[in-house]
């Protein structure tokens, strides 16, 4: 969702400039096509005052500006007949200041929102709230699963919030990317930086890149499967064709061998040997030997025995030392900690000289002086 204008930095005087510019509204979250008006003079990256009809205005961020503008409409289907607002000027310390107290609004607004859902039954989640710098409308984001009948929730926000009430229905792709977060690669969410439109994403990408099936590390903050699942999955769906198809069983005299995983960077494919007597093997076997072993198989033959060769052992252990297993478990070194000694309360205490010597009779018992009644 962030761009970068990378035709205003170059000194290019162009004799058909466009009027037309992009304007960006809560730091990515949506954006809008506006006609630049003839007296306002703002630049790529500036804070501009745009109109929004009935008299209202709001206050975004100039994300790029000529003949871009073009190639963005284009890439999302938007006709240069449906921009009806115009950017008014550049925005000042007032408007900037405005546009804060508005931001600082939301918050307390969509913890309101949500528990008038919640009193309503309404079968629906709030998701994320914006207020415009004018404070005039408030456009509010839900995800639900069908359609919910809001006519009375629309009631109870304006006479809550007393301002113009926008609902906009959005997935749970979409929530997440107006709402941000880190992913579990450490950088912030593709959706919400630079990923625009969703793909859809299904199991079978995980499962051409080897890949446990495992749903909580497959899917992302959304509920969805994860958006970069398809990143690589043309790759290996290439590497995948120079490969045998159909071989997950080998058969030879003494056992038969099934096929674990196809390794497209080391150039092996990994089987589990199961000999009729004996534990089963896992070994690395070239793509060619195992052709051959097919065919044999097809032709009603078995061969003695299935035995790697060395060129596919070398391979497996020379790449074993380029890769580094990032995704793997790191081994600590195994450290003994010294165990806390206890304390022994039989220990024999010094003797307290200041205490008189007790009484004690001809057997060593202590006496007992006390008086009886």
């Amino acid at each position: 969702m962030n761009t970068y204008d990378w035709l205003t930095v170059l000194d290019l005087e162009d004799p058909v400039e466009s009027k037309l510019v992009e304007v960006s509204f809560k730091n990515g979250a949506r954006k809008s096509f506006y006609r630049l008006s003839e007296h306002a003079r703002a630049t790529t990256g500036d804070l501009v005052v745009v109109d929004t009809g009935y008299g209202g205005f709001d206050v975004g961020r100039l994300s790029l500006m000529g003949d871009l503008v073009k190639l963005q409409m284009r890439k999302k289907n938007f006709s240069e007949g449906r921009i009806s607002y115009e950017v008014l000027r550049r925005a000042n310390t007032r408007d900037i200041e405005r546009m804060e107290e508005a931001r600082a609004l939301e918050h307390a607004a969509l913890v309101k929102a949500r528990i008038i859902a919640r009193n309503l039954k309404l079968d629906m989640k709030i998701g994320d709230v914006e207020i415009q710098a004018d404070q005039r409308k408030s456009t509010f984001y839900y995800t639900a699963d069908g359609r919910v009948d809001f006519r009375e929730l629309v009631r109870q926000y304006a006479k809550e919030f007393k301002t113009k009430i926008e609902m906009w229905q959005i997935g749970a792709r979409q929530e997440s990317a107006r709402i941000g977060g880190i992913g579990s690669c450490g950088r912030e969410l593709c959706c919400s930086t630079w990923l625009s439109d969703f793909k859809s994403v299904n199991t079978n990408a995980a499962r051409y890149q080897n890949l446990a099936i495992n749903q909580s590390k497959l899917t992302g903050q959304c509920g969805r499967l994860k958006c970069c699942l398809n990143y690589e999955l043309d790759l290996y769906i290439d590497e995948l064709d120079k490969y045998p198809s159909n071989v997950d069983e080998l058969f030879s005299k003494k056992g038969r061998a099934s096929l674990i995983k196809v390794d497209i960077f080391r150039g092996v494919l990994y089987y589990a040997y199961e000999p009729e007597r004996g534990r089963s093997v896992v070994m690395p076997l070239s793509p060619d030997y195992v052709r051959k072993i097919k065919s044999m198989n097809d032709r009603g033959e078995r061969p003695d025995e299935i035995v790697p060769s060395e060129e596919s052992v070398e391979s497996a252990k020379s790449k074993e030392s380029e890769f580094v297993d990032v995704t793997g478990e790191i081994e600590l070194p195994d450290i003994k900690k010294k165990g806390r000694r206890k304390k022994r309360f039989n220990k024999k205490r010094p003797c307290d000289t200041s205490r008189p010597p007790a009484n004690r009779d001809h057997t060593g018992r202590q006496q007992d002086n006390r008086k009886k009644p």
